[in-house]
């Protein structure tokens, strides 16, 4: 049995379902390079979406202030993923016609969509975080 394994454990529900699943798209010749799944993870599974999503979760920013909140992020890099957040539908940007212009970002009603299984996403790596550092720690030890 490698590490990962449930011991011979029954399935719990979603992972039966996510079985299922994928059994489904190898049965009708899926094509990885049009997998909507991998399409949408690739944006929400980055580095910095899910820290700017989750920034957004209290409602709207201005650029400087999501530059604070994600203070490990460069001005650049920012921009770029506001970019793609913004192309995906997750937010929006409003600029208001003042001088100099203001600029601010929220979710769009897509991007609120998504803040229940991402909460769900990031309740499960806060309780399994130690357990995953001390997998890697074993792994690493071999």
């Amino acid at each position: 049995m490698g590490q990962g394994d449930a011991g011979g454990t029954t399935p719990a529900p979603a992972q039966a379902e996510l079985a299922r699943t994928f059994v489904g798209w190898q049965a009708e010749r899926f094509d990885a390079a049009r997998c909507p799944v991998r399409n949408v993870l690739d944006r929400t599974g980055d580095k910095w979406s899910i820290l700017i999503l989750t920034a957004l979760a209290g409602g709207p920013h201005r650029f400087s202030a999501i530059l604070r909140l994600v203070p490990d992020i460069s001005k650049r890099m920012l921009t770029q993923t506001l970019r793609d957040l913004e192309r995906d539908g997750y937010i929006a940007r409003t600029v208001y016609p003042t001088k100099p212009p203001s600029v601010d970002y929220r979710l769009t009603d897509l991007g609120g969509t998504l803040m229940e299984p991402l909460a769900v996403l990031i309740r499960w790596a806060e309780r399994s975080h130690a357990e995953i550092e001390a997998a890697r720690a074993r792994f690493d030890g071999m």
